[in-house]
């Protein structure tokens, strides 16, 4: 935990929080993020231009960020490309099978006290913490 900065991380909290109240509270949807990108991918009339103005703005967001302060980005990854691919698609299916990602159950599903959402994300930090101990302790970060 050497990088850990309270101030950045609550800050950060703060503003998932603010925006999946206001996307709620003005346009009555849950900020999902899986579920708005598989309204991109699989579209229902009058659905595409928020959901795509959606995923464009996090992508604007993160692309600005980049720009602005690299330095955030300069992170070593200690594992190989194909476990990262793994990891990635592992999450994608999770994502799928639990019917929704982080966003959606842990911040604005727990918040409006669902109880799938608790279930779920006790699931997926639950299934984290078994495979970071799987991966580090019983494989010895080999993977």
């Amino acid at each position: 935990m050497e990088n850990f900065t309270p101030i950045a991380s609550t800050i950060g909290g703060l503003l998932i929080g603010l925006s999946a109240a206001l996307m709620l509270l003005f346009h009555g949807r849950i900020a999902g993020i899986s579920g708005i990108f598989r309204g991109v991918l699989q579209p229902k009339k009058g659905e595409f231009a928020w959901r795509a103005a959606f995923i464009g703005g996090l992508l604007a967001g993160g692309a600005a960020l980049v720009f602005m302060t690299p330095e955030l980005f300069a992170v070593s990854i200690d594992r190989s490309l194909v476990a990262v691919a793994a990891a990635g698609l592992l999450v994608g299916f999770g994502t799928r099978l639990g019917n929704g990602c982080t966003s959606g159950h842990g911040v604005c599903g727990m918040s409006r006290l669902s109880a799938r959402s608790f279930v779920a994300t006790a699931s997926f930090m639950t299934a984290g913490a078994i495979t970071v101990f799987i991966v580090n302790h019983l494989l010895g970060g080999a993977v």
